[in-house]
């Protein structure tokens, strides 16, 4: 017989294998979640037998690792593992500052997971703790870079364990095919992280480690076997698992003298077709009578890629979508605000809101960009100009080269400008003529204009906020009425020199909703919009205006689409009266009365002076007579469509017909005309 001589047990460690998803995923938990608390999560990974592939030119065996794996579902204990995987459960912390990383008290993290470890051996026998694990991290979330270290800690023995004989060996040569084959079938469908194992007859049978000391009843010690899956590849060392279930036997069930057990190293998820190319392996480990019956030191630290104890870094920008990045950076600002200061804020609703640009100008093009800010994905831009080589210091879309051969449509040159910007964004550019009153149609020209208008009218369906940002006051019209009569978010925008108006459109009432009571852009108007293009010079045809009016009344208009987003009532917000604005209020009075959103207050109309640096609140009501939004006109619009359109383009005095503002002027008019024959007395006597 030969001579053979006892060895250490040596065991192969962990190797953590973080997927891609689960970085993705602490970053969604660190953002929706997490924020700025540091405390201690539970996490769960999986491991499975351990692999190895054959090298085509030298035919050798080259193990793959003896890896545990952190996947997307890591923070679902419930999530199943992978086919033929073990989960196992650990801790993870995760830290705010890299500062607060490097300095961590490892010791005491790593040394909690010990005790649970060890009151799984001596105390509560819950086998599933022995593979506890533990995972700190600080997630860079600006430069996608994650640092991270795994702990994996094991009992130490002492004495060691000792392997004696001929050492580790092949399970198929000691046990033989049948019986290994008998085994995998009492441990499918699902495997036992740890099992026993003992001949019955002609057969094999398996069972929980728990039942250790009833399994074994009257089965010499020569016949009982201890399995576990086995991570470890390698012929010559088990996997990392092995340690803590042998302190676990030693514990619980072996604590009088030498312990000596007989361990299957499992790594045949799948049996073999041939029926002889069995990887488990077989060895009978020894242990002296313990030392100390006190709990043992433990080791476990993963060592980073080179070779030292340290933290290691998966850094995933060079290996994430340019497009992915650019679309999470986004969306990290504006958590970071609900998170830090506005946990109310709904920024989904923010983000699914589908924009109308009517207008692709100086307006339109800093109306856009302030909605990419906001996270807005879904921006359609209509204009019927093409940009021009004055246009691109004013409107910040457009470049030089966008003014040569004519220019490019302002729509579709905005919109591609948008996606050159952030690539995640929906923008679409239309060249489309918006009809106006007092602008006659030509009667060959009708069928073009009733094609336009079904057009604008799907737009305006389509879409959630209108924002009416064209050059002339007779163009906003017909968005006007639309956007009323289909219950839009309707938003104006018009500029002066050093003047601007922002305003919103009151809600239509429907059969579930108040009217709001707030009036549009014409309700305060005794005359219907009409030709104001016509015969203009020079300095009437360019939108004369400080250059950085357009920046501050755009900015304006889309904090105010978001403010009436944000506010419980939506369209029909109520807009605070001047005079409470005018003084100091509190919460309190703004939730009275109903004038809080999660923004804040809602106005009705800003309007911005910046020789005096000031901006006004003001409430304008709704105008029972007004040619844009009373209910004559919507009323007459539903019923009749193009034909009503096309009078209101045609006939000047149409708009004051319907809506009564002819009588109001000739009622006036005839005022006017009984004061001229009254006669004044000049005199003084009395005063």
């Amino acid at each position: 017989m030969a001579d053979y001589k006892s060895s250490i047990v040596q065991f192969t460690p962990f190797s953590s294998l973080v997927q891609p998803a689960f970085w993705h995923e602490l970053t969604r938990l660190k953002i929706d979640v997490l924020r700025l608390a540091e405390h201690s999560l539970p996490i769960a990974a999986s491991y499975s037998a351990g692999r190895s592939v054959k090298d085509r030119e030298t035919g050798k065996e080259v193990d793959l690792g003896c890896h545990i794996t952190l996947g997307e579902d890591a923070f679902d204990l419930n999530a199943e593992p992978p086919q033929q995987s073990v989960q196992c459960t650990g801790t993870f912390k995760n830290f705010n500052t890299i500062e607060d990383f490097k300095t961590a008290d490892k010791a005491t993290l790593f040394n909690q997971v010990t005790d649970e470890i060890w009151n799984a051996v001596k105390e509560t026998g819950d086998i599933s703790a022995l593979n506890k694990f533990l995972l700190i991290t600080f997630a860079d979330l600006k430069k996608y870079k994650y640092y991270y270290w795994f702990a994996f800690p094991a009992l130490v023995a002492k004495p060691a364990w000792s392997i004696p004989g001929p050492g580790w060996q092949s399970a198929l040569e000691v046990l033989g095919s049948s019986a290994l084959s008998s085994i995998h079938a009492k441990l499918s469908p699902k495997l036992f992280n740890y099992f026993l194992v003992r001949p019955s007859s002609n057969d094999y049978e398996v069972a929980p480690i728990s039942e250790f000391e009833t399994f074994f009843v009257n089965i010499p010690p020569s016949q009982q076997t201890v399995g576990f899956l086995d991570p470890s590849a390698s012929t010559e060392h088990p996997g990392w698992p092995l340690r803590n279930v042998l302190a676990y036997l030693r514990s619980r069930y072996l604590t009088k003298g030498p312990a000596s057990v007989r361990v299957l190293c499992w790594r045949d998820t799948e049996q073999p077709r041939d029926g002889v190319s069995w990887k488990s392996r077989f060895g009978v480990v020894e242990c002296p009578a313990s030392e100390s019956p006190g709990k043992p030191s433990a080791v476990g630290w993963e060592k980073n890629t080179s070779g030292k104890l340290g933290a290691r870094l998966a850094d995933l920008a060079p290996m994430l979508d340019p497009r992915r990045l650019a679309e999470q950076a986004v969306d990290l600002n504006l958590k970071l605000m609900r998170w830090r200061i506005l946990p109310a804020l709904d920024l989904e609703r923010v983000a699914g809101t589908r924009c109308l640009l009517l207008g692709a100008g100086t307006l339109g093009c800093y109306v856009s960009r302030v909605l990419l800010g906001w996270g807005v994905r879904d921006i359609t831009l209509v204009d019927s100009g093409n940009v021009a080589f004055s246009n691109p210091v004013r409107q910040p879309l457009f470049e030089f080269e966008d003014c040569l051969q004519g220019g490019k449509p302002k729509a579709e040159c905005a919109a591609e400008a948008l996606k050159r910007i952030f690539p995640g964004v929906n923008s679409k550019g239309i060249m489309l003529s918006i009809p106006m009153p007092g602008h006659p149609i030509p009667p060959q020209n009708v069928r073009q204009v009733h094609q336009d208008i079904a057009q604008l009218e799907s737009l305006i369906s389509e879409h959630d906020a209108i924002f009416l940002l064209m050059d002339s006051r007779e163009s906003r019209w017909l968005p006007t009425v639309m956007g009323k009569a289909k219950g839009k978010i309707v938003l104006n925008a018009a500029l002066g020199f050093d003047s601007y108006l922002v305003m919103r459109h009151g809600g239509r009432a429907s059969t579930t909703t108040k009217p709001s009571n707030l009036g549009c852009y014409y309700c305060n108007d005794v005359v219907a919009p009409s030709d104001s293009l016509t015969d203009r010079t020079l300095d009437q045809m360019c939108t004369v205006t400080r250059p950085g009016l357009a920046a501050i009344a755009s900015a304006t208009a889309v904090e105010l689409l978001v403010s009436v987003l944000q506010h419980p009532a939506g369209v029909h917000a109520p807009a605070p009266p001047a005079d409470f604005l005018a003084k100091e209020y509190n919460d309190e009075d703004a939730e009275k009365g109903g004038y809080k959103g999660v923004l804040g207050v809602v106005p009705h109309q800003l309007r911005g002076f910046l020789a005096q640096f000031r901006t006004l609140p003001i409430v304008g009501a709704a105008y029972d007579r007004c040619t844009g939004c009373s209910e004559a006109v919507l009323q007459a619009y539903e019923r009749e469509g193009f034909d009503m359109l096309l009078n209101a383009f045609n006939d000047t005095g149409y708009l004051e017909r319907l809506t009564g503002l002819d009588k109001l002027h000739s009622e006036g008019e005839a005022a006017l005309e009984a004061l001229e024959g009254v006669e004044w007395d000049d005199e003084d006597d009395d005063i």
